[in-house]
């Protein structure tokens, strides 16, 4: 691993180690997900400036609002690396409240307004609502039993698009057609095709790398999820480069955070988990780009989803662990 890698690697085990103080209750997925964010932009984790963001957002915002559910770490940290963070926080509160009206209400949709209060300007709003329910209609149109509430923050992303619901649309369904059955089921290959959707290129490439990527990876002997963990995937493939160098770069930064405390048997991260971390690091680390300064707004919003899945594993992981603590 060299200096570069090394160093950008110690930023996120530094920045998660700092989270992990101020965010003491939460599970380890949490942690690495706000620490992703973290690294996403090259920012160093500041315990009281994360503070006061978890004091404002207690502030304004109701006891039982999805704000505070199980994506609030995210959203925190989100809000913590922002230039305005109250008026991101009022602005992400009237997009939610839209959207809410013609999705659904949840922790996927609250951390999605916040990427929306960040990325776009109050007058686009509407718009932005207006196209995130054509998208969900049109996806839930083609797959019924597929398109749920989990969605919900893949189709606030796609409606930033500077693509037309219908080119959306339209490309999601091919690469969907096209990725069937060949990394993993249905739901996750869906949301790997949208994902693919708002990459630029052409269809059949986009596939083709994201097939070649996860073999890549497998002959390196790392084995990359079918679950959350793949549209991740999807994000790295579609970025150009070599397939092989890239799946040389994961795997040697999989390895050093295998050797880091947290990441082993015991760190309640799975490999597969571990992986798609070591992806996102591995992806920032060359493009060297801070994800949210970027001119090519595709380019920014696939960033942003390598992000959002990672924060959509943490909260099913809070969420399945709330339902069988209950269940006992």
């Amino acid at each position: 691993m060299n200096e570069k890698t090394r160093a950008h690697c110690e930023a996120f085990i530094e920045n998660r180690d700092v989270i992990k103080k101020v965010f003491s209750m939460e599970r380890g997925m949490s942690h690495l997900a706000c620490a992703a964010i973290y690294a996403a932009e090259n920012k160093r984790a500041d315990a009281a400036k994360l503070q006061s963001t978890k004091a404002l957002l207690k502030k304004e915002v109701g006891l039982f609002s999805n704000f505070k559910g199980t994506a609030k770490p995210a959203i925190i940290s989100m809000l913590a690396i922002s230039e305005n963070a109250n008026q991101v926080l009022s602005n992400a509160i009237t997009i939610y409240e839209r959207l809410k009206k013609t999705l659904h209400a949840s922790e996927y949709m609250a951390y999605a307004a916040i990427i929306v209060a960040r990325m776009a300007a109050p007058e686009e709003y509407e718009n932005i609502v207006r196209r995130t329910e054509q998208i969900y209609r049109g996806l839930k149109a083609e797959h019924p039993f597929l398109t749920s509430r989990e969605d919900d923050a893949m189709c606030v992303l796609m409606a930033l698009s500077e693509k037309t619901v219908e080119a959306l649309l339209a490309e999601a369904e091919t690469c969907y057609r096209m990725l069937k059955g060949q990394i993993g089921s249905a739901n996750p290959t869906l949301s790997l095709a949208c994902v693919l959707a708002l990459c630029d290129g052409i269809a059949e490439s986009k596939c083709e790398r994201t097939i070649a990527l996860y073999e890549a990876l497998r002959e390196a002997g790392c084995k990359y999820g079918k679950e959350y963990e793949l549209p991740t995937l999807g994000v790295l493939a579609a970025g150009g480069g070599s397939i092989e160098e890239l799946a040389v770069d994961i795997a040697e930064i999989d390895g050093w955070l295998a050797e880091q405390k947290g990441f082993g048997v015991l760190g309640g991260i799975s490999k597969k988990q571990r992986l798609m971390y070591a992806g996102l690091l591995a992806d920032a680390n060359l493009s060297g780009t801070d994800a949210l300064q970027m001119t090519a707004v595709n380019g920014t919003i696939s960033a942003l989803i390598a992000i959002q899945a990672a924060t959509c594993a943490a909260i099913a992981a809070s969420t399945a662990a709330a339902a069988s603590a209950s269940s006992n």
